[in-house]
């Protein structure tokens, strides 16, 4: 158990809130939903229900052979074993209780792809990063990549209580609704220019030996000023 906690592994136990979370998504019968992390499967009778193909994938051994003995019965499921960040997947919308440790990889995945929407549950303090505006103390890279990529909405908070082994924090339930498609080169560009973020932006032009004129910080810009100094970099 302490090696699921090391890995941010807390199980969903409450099955109203897991038909919450799939209800939220909206899901038709033309979506390939996709779910990274089965967990030990409570999500699956509700994806299955509505979606032409549900795709779930978990890392852990003992837990992907649980749930394909547990749910062979649900033709319409995939059940994968591996790491979901490593295999080209198509999907409409995802639906996941991400591990609380793999949110910010699952975030620069995830923009990177095609999708219609995508139901995520995540740790308290992610989400207010995520959520945070320009300027704001908690405003990252994270945070510019997630609001410039996708239209970001609070859904539901859940208690540390609903899940085992309860999480030192409790979680929010996030609507990220597709806008802008991004590149592997800007996430990475983007992730080096908040590593001098108390620089101004003409000294931070002179770390990638590009010329800008600008007395200006990263916190004195919007999201998509950003994301156009972080193509204009890449450019040079």
């Amino acid at each position: 158990m302490n090696r699921r906690q090391s890995l941010g592994q807390h199980f969903l136990l409450s099955d109203s809130i897991a038909k919450s979370i799939v209800d939220f998504a909206k899901i038709t019968k033309n979506d390939t939903v996709l779910e990274i992390g089965t967990g030990k499967g409570i999500l699956i009778p509700f994806l299955c229900h509505t979606a032409k193909n549900v795709i779930s994938i978990e890392r852990d051994q003992k837990l992907y052979l649980l749930a394909r003995q547990k749910y062979s019965s649900f033709s319409n499921l995939s059940l994968k074993h591996g790491d979901a960040f490593k295999m080209n997947l198509d999907f409409t919308v995802l639906v996941s209780n991400l591990p609380y440790s793999k949110s910010r990889e699952a975030i620069e995945w995830l923009i990177q792809k095609k999708f219609r929407a995508a139901i995520i549950m995540v740790q308290k303090e992610f989400a207010q990063k995520l959520l945070s505006k320009p300027g704001s103390k908690n405003h990252r890279a994270i945070s510019v990549l997630a609001n410039y990529s996708a239209r970001i909405e609070p859904l539901m908070e859940v208690s540390k209580s609903n899940f085992f082994p309860a999480p030192k924090v409790d979680s929010i339930v996030l609507r990220l609704t597709k806008k802008h498609n991004m590149s592997k080169k800007t996430i990475d560009t983007l992730n080096k220019l908040f590593s001098y973020r108390r620089k101004t932006i003409r000294n931070i032009a002179k770390q990638f030996r590009v010329s800008i004129d600008s007395n200006k910080r990263l916190e004195d810009l919007t999201d998509g000023e950003i994301i156009k100094l972080a193509k204009e970099i890449n450019r040079n």
